[in-house]
C-alpha cells in the first residue's frame, strides 16, 4: 500500500525532549511580549490621561507661564479626587450600612495622592513643560494621539526646588536692600569728603 500524505500523524512530542523545551520557552516568551505590551500601554494612557488634564486647564490666553502659575496648577491636579472622597465619605456616613461602600476605589485614590505628593515634595513631578512658550504651543496643538506623545517636553517640578528659588529669591532682596544702604552710607561719606576739600 502507498504511503499518503493525508494520512500521517502528527507526532507526540516526549516532554523531556529539546523540542518540547524550545516550545515551553517560546511560550513563555510570547507571554511575556503580551505582558509588557499590556503594561506599557496601560502607563501611556495614564500619562495621556495626565496630559489631556493639564491641557484642559490651559488658559487659551496665556502665552507663558511662570512656575509659581504652573505650580499653582500642579496643586489643582494632585487635589483632583477630592470631589471624589467627599462622595465616598458622604456614602459611608450613611446610617444602616454595614462595611465600607467603594473602599477599594478609596485606597487606591489615597495610594495615588499620596504617591503623586511625595514625587512633588521629593524629586519632582513630571508634567508637560509649560513653561517655555515653544513647547507650551506644541502642547496646546497636541489632539491627544499617542503616537505624537513624543513630541511633547516634559519637565520635572517639584516644591523643594520652588521653595528654595523663593528663599534666595528673598535673600538676594534682602542683600540689595542692605547693599542700597551701604551705597547710601559710602555717597554720603564721599559727599562728605567733598565738602571738607572745599
Amino acid at each position: 500500500m502507498p504511503k499518503g500524505k493525508g494520512s500521517t500523524e502528527k507526532k507526540v512530542i516526549h516532554p523531556y525532549s529539546r523540542k518540547a523545551a524550545y516550545m515551553v520557552r517560546a511560550a513563555i516568551k510570547q507571554d511575556k511580549k503580551e505582558r509588557q505590551k499590556s503594561e506599557k500601554a496601560q502607563r501611556l494612557n495614564i500619562i495621556r490621561e495626565k496630559l489631556l488634564w493639564f491641557q484642559s486647564q490651559l488658559d487659551s490666553e496665556t502665552k507663558e507661564y511662570s512656575k509659581q502659575e504652573t505650580c499653582n496648577i500642579l496643586e489643582r491636579y494632585l487635589h483632583r479626587f477630592d470631589a471624589e472622597l467627599e462622595q465616598i465619605e458622604l456614602a459611608n456616613s450613611i446610617k444602616g450600612r454595614q462595611g465600607r461602600m467603594h473602599g477599594a476605589r478609596e485606597a487606591v485614590i489615597k495610594q495615588t495622592m499620596e504617591c503623586e505628593r511625595a514625587q512633588y515634595e521629593g524629586n519632582g513631578f513630571e508634567i508637560p513643560d509649560i513653561i517655555n512658550t515653544k513647547h507650551l504651543k506644541v502642547f496646546r496643538e497636541w489632539d491627544g494621539d499617542l503616537k505624537k506623545l513624543p513630541n511633547i517636553k516634559m519637565r520635572k517640578l517639584s516644591a523643594r526646588g520652588l521653595s528654595q528659588k523663593i528663599e534666595q529669591q528673598k535673600d538676594t532682596e534682602e542683600g540689595q536692600i542692605g547693599q542700597e544702604g551701604k551705597d547710601d552710607d559710602e555717597q554720603m561719606s564721599d559727599v562728605d569728603l567733598e565738602d571738607e576739600d572745599l
